[in-house]
């Protein structure tokens, strides 16, 4: 990688794309990277579907999984980068397959946009969900609020949706301080909650063999099949939490040096997460009593029950404050991203009601149409909870499988373009291509694993609706573009002239 120095201001740059700056640009690089971080979460990600890799191959698939996961991840997150640094723009991905497409990058562009949408939705809905699921087995021990009556759930999760949309609306500023304490949250809870699983354990308790921990396998799924279609199913559970990152690239618009800023919360919130994720993988998995494994596993938040058997009730219900802190954080910042990948698609007219997704609060600077969008299609998707247990897997499959396909179809299209490809002022020199490749082989193998059943048997109750997710939005998107988009869609719109672009950011500032 090298970083040389940019040239343009940030404005001038967003100019030189077609864009005005409609939004305020506040945020340092540092806060862009938190944001990504916190999306991250390695406190929501992998606590809330521990489960997932508990009963998808057990503690092997847990230990091993995070690293190979996150390496690869790192990979993909590497390409976009490179991209970012050339067109750092609130559009992300969909701008970005517009500019590099050779032929049909209308097409391109509107594919990638939907497919972003998707992911964006469904990710906040899998931060959220998972945060309700921590609350009410939380409120389970303090008032029995029963953890197994899914209303109870839906009803926790439609209110932290509530507060985090307000917060988006009227927040902002709060918001962008809670993101940099969000990282510090992350970094202590995760040394909290390991130090407990090493120092904390209660009498009677202990810890499992390295053994244990490195190679044991479990096979809960229902399923009476093979290890070689069980591992890589639970590696949901690791590239579900590695997902998120690109909210760097929508929130550039809003950042100082976004050019070099921009790529860099991309890379280092994928790499900090990598390495500290891992330890707290590690330590939660040294602390499983194998006694009382089926338990723990089954559990609707199985890191909860875990720590009840390792440390005792009090000290589990610190560390599940701790958890819900970091889950919250993260479905914040979750929102704010996914509001402004729906402005920013809105702006060039791609979604249904554009003109109301894409107006900006005059006073708070903010799309305050788009926060509510995004909250309100996370609840719809949370909703099948209420008659299918195994929802919670199916929406973060839909996630992974939209945000991926979303992230590498820009890199596709990069590497495409060869040596014609415009770098900007951060890149990977000769290395793009060989680790462009990778990450293009590497997510079109995830996004057909992670549609496949992955509880048996298959049944109403166990059914991965991912497909039929997938399948809507490629049917609806496919459809909406051949019948009447390609007519009008023409990719990213040019606001205007360098005086029509002046003149609307003279109109909000006054």
């Amino acid at each position: 990688m090298s970083a040389e120095p940019v040239v343009l201001s940030d404005e001038e740059t967003l100019h030189r794309l077609g864009y005005a700056q409609e939004l305020r640009r506040r945020m340092s690089g540092f806060s862009n990277f938190a944001v990504s971080f916190t999306i991250i979460s390695i406190l929501s990600g992998c606590l809330t579907l521990y489960y997932f890799g508990m009963e998808e191959g057990g503690p092997a698939i847990i230990v091993w999984g995070w690293p190979i996961v996150g390496i690869m991840t790192l990979l993909v997150g590497l390409s976009m980068a490179e991209v970012c640094s050339s067109y750092p723009t609130a559009g992300g991905l969909y701008y970005w397959s517009a500019k590099l497409a050779r032929n049909n990058g209308p097409a391109w562009s509107w594919f990638t946009g939907w497919f972003n949408f998707l992911g964006q939705v469904a990710i906040t809905a899998g931060i959220d969900f998972g945060a309700a699921l921590f609350i009410n087995f939380l409120l389970d021990l303090w008032f029995s609020f029963s953890v197994t009556t899914p209303w109870h759930t839906i009803l926790i999760y439609a209110i932290v949706l509530l507060v985090h949309g307000l917060l988006n609306q009227f927040g902002i500023r709060l918001v962008a301080l809670l993101n940099n304490v969000s990282v510090w949250w992350h970094i202590l809870g995760v040394l909290i909650i390991v130090g407990a699983m090493i120092f904390g354990l209660k009498a009677g308790a202990h810890h499992e063999s390295v053994k244990y921990v490195f190679t044991d396998l479990q096979n809960l799924s229902g399923f009476k099949i093979g290890w070689w279609y069980i591992l890589p199913v639970g590696l949901l559970m690791a590239q579900y939490t590695f997902t998120g990152y690109d909210a760097s690239a929508h929130m550039t618009e809003e950042t100082h040096k976004a050019a070099t800023a921009g790529p860099r919360g991309i890379v280092m919130s994928i790499l900090i997460s990598l390495i500290a994720g891992w330890v707290l993988v590690i330590g939660i998995t040294f602390a499983i009593q194998k006694s009382h494994y089926l338990t723990e596993a089954t559990a609707v938040v199985a890191p909860a029950q875990i720590w009840i058997d390792a440390i005792g009730r009090t000290g589990a219900e610190l560390l599940l404050l701790v958890a819900i802190g970091a889950q919250l954080f993260c479905g914040m910042s979750s929102v704010t991203a996914n509001s402004r990948m729906i402005y920013a698609f809105s702006r060039d007219g791609a979604l249904p009601g554009s003109r109301i997704w894409h107006k900006v609060n005059h006073r708070t600077r903010t799309p305050t149409n788009a926060i509510w969008l995004a909250a309100g299609g996370a609840l719809i998707l949370g909703l099948p909870y209420l008659w299918n247990s195994a929802a919670y897997g199916a929406v973060t499959s839909i996630a992974t499988i939209g945000l991926y396909i979303a992230y590498v179809t820009p890199t596709y299209l990069r590497l495409r373009q060869g040596k014609t490809f415009q770098r900007g002022p951060w890149h990977l020199g000769r290395r793009s291509y060989a680790i462009g490749w990778t990450a293009v082989v590497w997510v079109i193998f995830i996004a057909i694993l992670f549609m496949l059943p992955q509880f048996g048997p298959i049944g109403w109750k166990t059914f991965n609706y991912a497909p039929i997710a997938v399948a809507v939005v490629i049917g609806y998107a496919g459809i909406y573009w051949l019948a009447s988009a390609r007519k009008w869609f023409t990719g990213p719109k040019v606001q205007g002239t360098e005086a029509e672009l002046a003149a609307i950011e003279q109109e909000l500032s006054a």
